[in-house]
């Protein structure tokens, strides 16, 4: 037996270690009990570390088969098992009322296939009976005529026939759980619809009915007639020129009657002497009647040039004087002629008048003002007709053709006119790379307005009775565009709530709605706001697919 005072030096450091040393030199051979001491010490140092191992060991292994989800609520405290066997958590819904792990339930129908002419798979127009209505719907010819258009005016986005999510199936536990989604349905309905190409365009006057008038001799303002906005009739004088240019070409005129007549006096006379007179005074009195003719047609070309024109036979048996007062209130209506004095106002008065009807609506000089031939007085436009500019891209202006209907909304909010396409510009704007295309647009009331911007829609295609969706119930998922239509025993109480995803066509899209040439039929449910719900599914289970 050892003694009792060698056990409690060994002891002793132990139960002290880190806090003092033993006094007890140590040996150079140790005893074995103390080698014993040491293991168990490091022993125990390390088996906070081997626990932690082992706890990471065991959450790798439950998380492994557990799929590394949390069990239910209910089962964690206390529910049945049996509930946690049953879900399906690849298709979020009871594994027991899976329609896509137990297709018994929901037995899938015949396969068409793919339908080439209207460009998706299980196409209800050739097959009606896929509708998810209560009965097997007849298919209108309307309806297939009104496709065959709608595919052969423009390119449609294609569908890939190889594509496979046709046969998948978005199916909710409940009803509940739809509206618990935020997933909202809607019928698939008639609806007018229009295509059209959109291009900015502005409204100008027709330049056929505009007239930019200005004096042709120069001078001064006389007196205007007419201010901005007041209307005008063809041929009526609007502004008076005093111009002594048009006083030298009524003077000249004058002279030229009066020498003409004097010229053909002497050669009558010298024909009736007959032969007493010489033949060669005979010939220059001819001679000279031909030049006083012809210097007279000189002079009327002048003043016809000055907008003076007149008619010579009519002045023909007029005496110099009566020929005189006819001259020199020229070119002025009755009415302006009666209310001027003869005795007091110049003769050097040219007249400026419209040659179409419509308003003033520009007045560049006031009485008094002096102007040349090269300054703008006024501009008379008729505005129950007016132009409408469009630029549509070059790749759009290939479907633009003269005749095409025109719709026409001012920017802010303006109301909506409509014209026809008359004119396509042969060339292309070499910066904007757009063409220039001219409507006629009919203003009868003049609310139009010049140099008015807004955006133009030339239409391509008017239908008035499509089929048509909330543009929210259009998915598009990288190869083929889909909607989610609702089963139609979805409502029957027991039967399974599934949505199934059907290909579409889709045409024109407004705002709101996108038309559906093939693809589904009126009366089918679609999900429409809050479908995004499906599509996640959708996609979620199409992950690791190829």
């Amino acid at each position: 037996m050892s003694d009792p005072s060698d056990s409690l030096s060994v002891l002793e450091p132990i139960a002290q270690t880190g806090e003092r040393k033993s006094s007890t030199s140590v040996s150079p051979h140790p005893r074995p009990m103390s080698r014993v001491v040491r293991l168990l010490s490091s022993l125990l140092r390390g088996v906070p570390t081997l626990l932690v191992l082992a706890g990471l060991a065991a959450l790798a292994y439950w998380g492994h088969h557990s799929g590394w989800q949390l069990p239910r609520l209910s089962v964690l405290l206390g529910g049945s098992p049996a509930a946690k066997d049953d879900w399906c958590a690849e298709h979020a819904v009871p594994e027991s009322e899976c329609v896509e792990c137990n297709p018994e339930l929901m037995p899938r129908g015949k396969e068409f296939g793919w339908c080439p002419k209207h460009g998706i798979n299980e196409c209800p127009f050739e097959h009606p009976e896929i509708a998810q209505l209560s009965g097997t719907p007849t298919i209108s010819l309307a309806d297939l005529e009104r496709a065959e258009r709608a595919l052969a005016l423009l390119p449609r986005p294609d569908n890939n026939s190889k594509c496979k999510l046709h046969h998948r199936r978005i199916q909710f536990a409940s009803v509940e759980a739809v509206a618990r989604a935020g997933v909202e349905v809607k019928i698939v309905w008639r609806a007018p619809m229009v295509e059209y190409i959109a291009a900015n365009g502005e409204i100008t006057y027709d330049q056929t009915r505009v007239a930019h008038l200005s004096s042709r001799a120069p001078g001064t303002v006389w007196r205007m007639e007419k201010k901005v906005g007041d209307p005008v009739k063809a041929g009526e004088t609007i502004a008076l020129i005093e111009s002594q240019e048009v006083g030298r070409a009524k003077a000249d005129f004058l002279q030229a009657v009066v020498q003409l007549r004097l010229k053909s006096s002497v050669h009558e006379n010298l024909k009736q002497a007959g032969s007493a007179i010489a033949q060669q005074r005979l010939l220059d009195a001819a001679s000279a009647v031909s030049e006083a003719r012809i210097r007279l047609v000189s002079a009327r070309q002048a003043l016809v040039n000055l907008g003076l024109p007149l008619d010579a036979d009519a002045m023909k048996d007029l005496s110099e004087q009566q020929l005189a007062e006819r001259v020199q209130f020229l070119g002025l209506p009755d009415d302006m002629r009666r209310a001027l004095d003869p005795r007091t106002t110049t003769a050097n008065l040219l007249p400026i008048q419209s040659p179409v009807d419509g308003v003033v609506v520009e007045r560049e000089v006031v009485a008094g003002e002096v102007v040349d031939t090269a300054k703008l007085l006024l501009t008379v436009a008729d505005v129950r007709r007016m132009w409408l500019t469009l630029n549509p891209r070059l790749e759009d202006a290939r479907r633009v053709a003269v005749g095409q209907v025109v719709r026409f909304r001012e920017d802010g909010g303006g109301n909506e006119v409509t014209g026809t396409i008359s004119w396509i510009s042969t060339a292309v704007d070499e910066k904007t790379r757009t063409v220039k295309v001219r409507v006629d647009l009919a203003n009868p009331d003049g609310r139009l307005r010049a140099n008015t911007y807004g955006t133009g829609r030339v239409v391509l295609r008017e239908e008035k009775d499509t089929l048509v969706v909330p543009n929210e119930a259009v998915h598009w998922e990288g190869d083929c565009h889909v909607v989610f239509v609702r089963d139609k025993n979805f409502l029957v109480a027991g039967a399974p709530k599934v949505f199934h995803v059907r290909k579409v066509r889709p045409g024109a899209k407004d705002e709101q709605y996108t038309e559906i040439l093939a693809g589904v039929l009126p009366g089918e449910v679609v999900a429409a706001r809050g479908s995004g719900v499906l599509r996640a599914e959708l996609l979620r289970g199409n992950l690791g697919e190829g």
